[in-house]
């Protein structure tokens, strides 16, 4: 998994009184979960940049005091008015323990439903997952190539084989190919490329009876 560097530093004063102070000053109130104990710190806002608005999921290297500390989101606070990030709760990562974080899911290919005129449709962008930090994934990406019109990618489809746990239910569907007015029927696309085989069968008959004549 890929990761960032946040340069914080440790607050002593808490409460809303004082985290609002530290708002105001352009820095983000945050406390570290996981330890031997609770860890607060700030750090200025354009710091979350790459871990907070970015399409993959990273580890954090939290640098306070001279002592670095690796850790993941847990959750995060945003400003309704102005979608600022006015909080976060990370987990320490902790040699030999599972965390667990929220993954993007990334779909690679062209779905042949998709081809035939179907609509994809995303139902989870992103699935929640346990094990141990260097099994864990910045993405998780799955092959929609043959997936038909109708067709589903559920969670059990996509945890097969992986060296971690996935928390949500085998049985929910991730994304999933909805027919449409332009759709046509599989067995069409079939025949259409049957028809084109067996045209550029006859044109290269056609060519070697020419070169033997």
């Amino acid at each position: 998994m890929q990761s960032v560097t946040i340069k914080g530093t440790v607050r002593t004063e808490l409460g809303s009184k004082f985290a609002k102070a530290v708002r105001a000053a352009g820095d983000v109130p945050c406390v570290i979960y996981g330890g031997k104990e609770p860890i607060h710190f700030s750090a200025p806002i354009l710091a979350f940049r790459d871990l907070v608005y970015t399409s993959e999921a990273l580890v954090a290297h939290i640098e306070l005091d001279g002592k670095t500390i690796q850790a993941v989101i847990q959750d995060m606070q945003f400003d309704p008015l102005t979608d600022k990030l006015t909080h976060m709760d990370l987990i320490e990562v902790v040699e030999g323990k599972a965390v667990t974080i929220e993954v993007p899911v990334v779909m690679k290919g062209n779905a042949r439903g998709v081809r035939n005129g179907g609509k994809l449709k995303s139902v989870l962008r992103s699935l929640r997952i346990k094990g141990h930090i260097n099994d864990l994934p910045s993405v998780i990406e799955h092959d929609i190539t043959d997936l038909r019109i109708g067709q589903s990618i559920r969670v059990s489809d996509i945890k097969a084989g992986k060296p971690f746990e996935v928390l949500n239910a085998e049985a929910a569907v991730v994304v999933t190919i909805k027919i449409s007015r332009k759709a046509v029927a599989e067995d069409e696309e079939e025949t259409e490329e049957g028809a084109e085989g067996a045209e550029a069968a006859a044109e290269g008959a056609e060519a070697t009876e020419a070169a033997a004549e």
